[in-house]
């Protein structure tokens, strides 16, 4: 038959007052007051303990004077102190057995000390009394009985020795009567006998020191571990009662001896349906609580799920296990408390890290974990996986025009079209602003990813129409293939990035998949961003000047300057390579600042008559401080800003075209001119021309050589120099190579010409030889 062992003392003393609990976990004055009734207490325990012996000695010691006393005293008196010493010994009894039983409750409160002392000295009095009053009258053997007899009621003070002035009161009052017993026989005490007298008590009363000491110093104890030991039953007891927790007990074989009311509520069976159960078997059967418990080791922060009749719960155990004085183990005793609430909101906040709140599709860092899980899962499995890489097409634009109200509308609705066109083959994430990506585990067949890629271009083509505004982009896509591209997240993250940027330069609108010749183009691309920097500080580069031409008189005018750069291992690198690249790496502008200044530099060499012009990059353009580095400049090496003109083309009219224009603006108040390139080529820049910025128009080439067999090339050109004269603007023809060339361009009115047919690039040595050259030819 099963005995559950003691559990949690929280249910005694269920009927203490709750004001005295209170105080008992409140104030230290409360606290005090509850170890002094724990002491008085205990005091009433330790009285009624030896009452018994102390009613017992005081009567039989009594009966054995009355014995002694019987030959020479009265019976009727003998017979009256003998029932006096009995009535209040008895009453003593019944009011000390009386005390324990309502040492219980702390309502009992103690008494004053001097009760204590009057009874005592009361019940001495009352035993002592016939003895010392008799005592002279009796023979020798008599007075040996009653001293014998008085000597024992002192040695029987150690009855009293829980209360120490009682015991005291109680031995004085004995050995008062036994010196007045002698005194009253013979009208004095001999100092033999009061000494002998003085002598046991004194050796009674140091012995009833320490005996009382010792007896006091442990009820304190014993008080003061019963009122900590409360305040922890009190506040165990608050700790269920408001619902932070629960309590549980198990024995050494795992069953349940003790759980909280709480806990049985929650599983919604009774205390005497758990009690003797397995508590890892209680909960479910988790094997992760009953591996815990074999370990017989402290654990704390246990979360197991809970099937309840309430749904699904999640609850945190910890528990210690409890081992005995021997050293034995016991079982566990612990805490639990229902988490559910926690876990719900630590899975709400999960969500929110890993959505995108604009679209609610998975963000940046979940689409990563995605990918991590599809690379895994095809490492494992032998079926390659895919990531896409989705960018718009002429979103930009969607949001200068339209407004990011508008843009956020159309991102929500090109995430719902992803989302419906990737149904099961993908998870579609955005990467954050107008960037998309696409995780397929399963992309074993390519041709169901080409069909998906297909579907999504022309799903997000289709217009939007948003407020009566009919919006249409396009999107661009880069796709990489685990593991076959790539072995890890990055890498694959990589790989398709490069798939997307060859999207992009292939026209925009469609897919492209990533291969080496991408991998090794990057490469290529990323060392020559390593050299390009170790150019600038290298000074690697040079200018290279082209003669500007008066087509009136065939007389130089200036040049253009052109920068080279020649590599050390590479020999030539083309400007339109190296200066794309350090326009998307930002590096253009520590090289446009160079260029700027080499160029005023060369100008402040020559006549000043030789004017230079110089290119811009549409990304210098957007530095407020671009016209602050050409004054600097135009000022270091002395030249008059006249001879300084800046070339730009159409492309700066693309991007920030208020805060261009602004720039220009301010170049041109230092004086320097401003010719716009390659004009009629690019975008419709008309309305631009009237902002009394430009001075100069420079036809592209194209249109030179084209004019020698087209008309309406002719005709273009004829309205460009009209249109040119309307402003005060000074015209360029570019590409001039043949003498027909030459001709043409003059005749239709160009003021300048510029071409192979009077001079190639050349350096800053040769460029001066020519003007020096043309000065002579002049003087002579």
């Amino acid at each position: 038959m099963y005995h559950a062992p003691v559990p949690l003392d929280l249910e005694q003393q269920d009927s203490e007052p709750v004001e005295l609990a209170e105080e008992a976990v409140g104030a230290d004055a409360g606290s005090k007051r509850l170890r002094e009734a724990h002491l008085h207490n205990g005091q009433a325990q330790t009285r009624a303990l030896f009452a018994p012996y102390f009613a017992g000695t005081a009567v039989g010691a009594a009966l054995l004077v009355a014995w002694a006393l019987f030959a020479q005293t009265s019976p009727i008196l003998i017979g009256g102190w003998l029932a006096a010493v009995g009535v209040v010994n008895a009453v003593y009894f019944r009011r000390v057995m009386q005390e324990r039983s309502n040492s219980g409750s702390r309502s009992a409160e103690r008494g004053p000390a001097l009760v204590g002392i009057a009874e005592a000295v009361g019940l001495a009095g009352v035993w002592a009394s016939l003895p010392t009053w008799t005592f002279s009258h009796q023979g020798y053997e008599a007075q040996v009985v009653i001293v014998l007899a008085m000597a024992s009621m002192i040695i029987a003070a150690i009855a009293l020795a829980s209360v120490p002035a009682a015991a005291y009161a109680w031995i004085a009052t004995i050995t008062a009567a036994l010196c007045a017993a002698y005194w009253l026989g013979n009208g004095l005490l001999d100092p033999l006998i009061g000494a002998t007298i003085v002598g046991i008590a004194s050796v009674a009363i140091f012995g009833m020191t320490r005996l009382t000491r010792f007896t006091y110093e442990q009820l304190q104890i014993i008080a003061k571990v019963r009122t900590q030991a409360e305040s922890v039953r009190l506040l165990l007891k608050e700790y269920e009662h408001r619902g932070v927790g629960w309590l549980w007990q198990v024995d050494a074989e795992n069953r349940v001896v003790y759980i909280s009311s709480r806990m049985t509520s929650l599983l919604g069976r009774s205390a005497s349906q758990l009690i003797g159960h397995s508590l890892p078997a209680t909960l479910g059967g988790n094997s992760a609580l009953g591996r815990t418990l074999l370990d017989r080791q402290p654990f704390a922060n246990l979360e197991m799920e809970l099937k309840t009749r309430r749904g699904t719960r999640w609850i945190s155990l910890a528990g210690d296990p409890i081992i005995d004085m021997s050293g034995q183990f016991q079982g566990f005793r612990g805490v639990g408390s229902d988490i559910t609430e926690v876990r719900r909101t630590q899975e709400r906040l999960t969500n929110l890290a890993n959505m995108d709140v604009l679209s609610g599709l998975p963000n940046r860092g979940r689409v990563r974990q995605l990918l991590g899980e599809a690379l895994s899962g095809s490492q494992a499995g032998n079926v390659p996986c895919a990531i896409m890489f989705l960018d718009l097409d002429g979103f930009k634009p969607v949001n200068d025009t339209f407004g990011h109200p508008k843009g956020d509308a159309v991102l929500k609705s090109v995430s719902q079209r992803l989302v419906k066109e990737a149904g099961e083959v993908g998870h579609v994430g955005r990467m954050g602003g107008d960037e998309f990506a696409i995780v397929i585990r399963d992309a074993q067949s390519r041709k169901k990813v080409d069909d998906l890629a297909r579907r999504i271009i022309a799903a997000v083509a289709e217009p939007y129409h948003i407020d009566k505004a009919e919006i249409r982009i396009g999107v661009s896509i880069g796709c990489a293939f685990g593991p076959i591209d790539g072995q890890s997240v990055d890498d694959l993250i990589q790989k398709a990035d490069l798939a997307l940027y060859q999207a992009k330069a292939q026209g925009r609108g469609t897919c492209c998949y990533f291969s080496a010749d991408m991998q090794n183009e990057a490469e290529d691309r990323l060392r020559l961003e390593q050299d390009l920097r170790q150019a600038i500080s290298l000074k690697q580069f040079r200018l290279d000047y082209q003669p500007l031409i008066n087509a009136a008189d065939q007389s130089l005018m200036g040049f253009e300057a052109l920068i080279r750069w020649h590599h050390p291992t590479r020999g030539m690198v083309s400007p339109i390579e190296f200066i794309t690249l350090a326009e998307e790496t930002g590096l253009i502008m520590q090289l446009g600042d160079w260029v700027i200044d080499e160029a005023c530099r060369a100008a402040a060499s020559w006549p000043d008559y030789i004017s230079v012009a110089l290119n811009l990059s549409a990304r210098q353009l957007i530095l407020p401080a671009l016209p602050n580095t050409v004054s600097e400049a135009i000022s270091k090496y002395r030249v008059k800003a006249n001879r300084i003109e800046l070339e730009v083309t159409e492309s700066v009219f693309l991007g920030d075209s208020e805060g261009s224009l602004d720039v220009l603006k301010r170049l041109r108040s230092l004086g320097v001119g401003i010719a716009l390139d390659d004009f009629g080529t690019g975008y419709s820049s008309l309305g631009y021309l009237n902002k009394a910025v430009f001075h100069k128009l420079k036809i592209d080439g194209s249109f030179v050589r084209e004019a020698a067999h087209n008309r309406e090339t002719v005709a273009i050109i004829q309205s460009i120099v009209q249109l040119a004269k309307s402003f005060r603007m000074t015209v360029t023809a570019e590409g001039v190579e043949t003498a027909d060339d030459f001709t043409r361009m003059r005749d239709l009115g160009v003021h300048q010409i510029q071409g192979y047919l009077f001079g190639r690039p050349m350096s800053f040595e040769r460029a001066t030889d020519l003007i020096h050259g043309t000065q002579t030819r002049m003087t002579a």
